[in-house]
């Protein structure tokens, strides 16, 4: 069972300027599908994000452990006054010394975007501030992914935490002014999303074909 939020979270939940972690790695996958999770509040579940939830579920469950020189913290609340960003991590390891380490679990396999690695870079930022810790204490974290099982190192370094901070920001003013971005269609993206069906990237793709028909024929008969 979830631990109740702690006051200081659901504070930061519930402030329209803070940005959900989860919401930056939805920005950069695709700012529409981004709009309608945060802005329209719309969701839609298939078997890829369910196996993603029962991921999650599994990194959070249980609780913290200590091994030799490292203590390991599941399903951490975290949040950046500073960044206003917060969220959730789903592991966190705590060295000796101040050596922090997040670790953000996903279905699938790595990916050629940095949309997870966005994620993972806003867990860091947040960390940071929660321990009290310097920019760029946290140089590296992980994405351990589950269709091979394995952890990959990402270095959170200064170009990563621009372009989340950038993401943070463009986020933060889609959800202020109830903004959502029209559909591009792209089957990369496109077609394995679970929005699919309430976002109609082909609809939209097909209603721009035909105004474009249209104005076309329009334009012909004009000039005749």
């Amino acid at each position: 069972m979830a631990s109740p939020l702690s006051a200081a979270f659901k504070s930061a939940i519930d402030s329209p300027l803070s940005v959900p972690l989860s919401a930056l790695q939805h920005y950069l996958y695709c700012p529409r599908q981004c709009a309608l999770i945060h802005v329209e509040r719309e969701w839609a579940e298939s078997y890829s994000t369910a196996e993603g939830n029962v991921l999650h579920e599994k990194a959070h469950a249980g609780q913290g452990e200590s091994r030799p020189g490292v203590r390991i913290t599941r399903g951490l609340e975290v949040r950046s006054t500073t960044h206003a960003l917060h969220g959730v991590c789903d592991v966190v390891e705590i060295h000796q010394g101040t050596r922090i380490v997040p670790i953000e679990y996903k279905r699938g396999r790595p990916k050629a975007h940095r949309a997870d690695d966005i994620q993972l870079c806003g867990q860091a930022l947040c960390l940071e501030e929660t321990f009290d810790l310097s920019p760029g204490d946290i140089d590296t974290g992980f994405l351990f992914y589950g269709k091979n099982q394995r952890r990959h190192a990402v270095h959170l370094d200064h170009d990563l935490r621009m372009l989340t901070l950038q993401a943070a920001a463009s986020v933060r003013e889609m959800i202020s002014q109830g903004m959502t971005p029209a559909a591009e269609y792209s089957a990369r993206l496109c077609d394995p999303c679970s929005l699919r069906s309430l976002c109609q990237p082909n609809a939209q793709r097909l209603r721009r074909g035909t105004r474009q028909w249209f104005n076309r024929s329009l334009e012909s008969v004009l000039v005749e």
